[in-house]
């Protein structure tokens, strides 16, 4: 369903607020030495203790072997997505592409964020603000009457002026009944090209980064990575388009 109904946002809205919620908190507790297990069951806690429910625990997408098994996705450094919480220790120079979602009362929000454990390099600093920043001005192109094209190419533009590459393959989605609906948000495109925005429509907008090569390969973990082992960042946010401005649902 494109156009959610007031009802359905003001829920929607909701789960995004919890997301938020539990974002900021993980932040504060994700630190060198930390399993990434670790990270997954205080998730797993957080979102419970707020009355909601980890998306991602048991979601099997179509054309997936088996359900995901954990709360959280967490990509370490050339991983891009998907990546599964295992014993993997954190060490400084790291950086770690956290990815969940929240089902409140059977409405959903998905975000991400990326962070540096430890010093990490100039490099892996800038690759993370590009990442950001092409996500706040692929939300700024989230005004009714423009397009999906105009998103993309906002993103793919910004990313490429800093001397970086939109990960091929992969890309956004529409958001809140589903885990993915239609319509796919890619993060590269043409400006006035792609289905017209409207009032009532809910995306998430994830532009993901490469230092390096675009292309990904799967994993053995069936993450995705980069071909050439670059390292890559990733923000996400889940966005409300009205009548004005566009709204952040999954931000405090």
């Amino acid at each position: 369903m494109l156009i959610k109904t007031q009802e359905q946002i003001k829920m929607i809205s909701l789960a995004g607020r919890i997301l938020a919620s539990v974002a900021q908190e993980l932040k504060k507790n994700i630190k060198e030495r930390m399993m990434l297990k670790e990270l997954d069951c205080l998730a797993k806690k957080l979102i419970e203790d707020a009355g909601a429910k980890p998306t991602f625990l048991g979601y099997q997408p179509h054309g997936a072997d088996h359900p995901f098994p954990a709360s959280i996705c967490t990509s370490v450094n050339e991983v891009v997505v998907h990546g599964i919480p295992n014993n993997y220790k954190l060490k400084s120079g790291d950086i770690l592409s956290l990815d969940f979602g929240v089902t409140y009362e059977g409405f959903i929000a998905d975000s991400a964020f990326t962070v540096g454990i430890g010093k990490i390099p100039e490099k892996s600093k800038r690759l993370m603000e590009t990442t950001r920043n092409a996500l706040s001005l692929g939300i700024k192109e989230c005004e009714s009457g423009k397009t999906l094209g105009d998103i993309g190419w906002a993103i793919n533009n910004y990313v490429r002026k800093k001397g970086f590459r939109v990960v091929k393959g992969l890309c956004g989605h529409g958001v809140g009944i589903e885990l993915h609906e239609d319509p796919s948000v890619f993060n590269e495109g043409q400006k006035n090209t792609g289905l017209k925005l409207k009032p009532g429509m809910i995306l998430a907008l994830e532009p993901m980064v490469s230092a390096g090569d675009p292309y990904i390969i799967q994993t053995n973990q069936e993450g995705y990575a980069t071909r050439d082992g670059s390292l890559t960042a990733h923000f996400e946010h889940t966005v409300l388009i009205t009548d004005k401005k566009p709204k952040i649902l999954t931000i405090l």
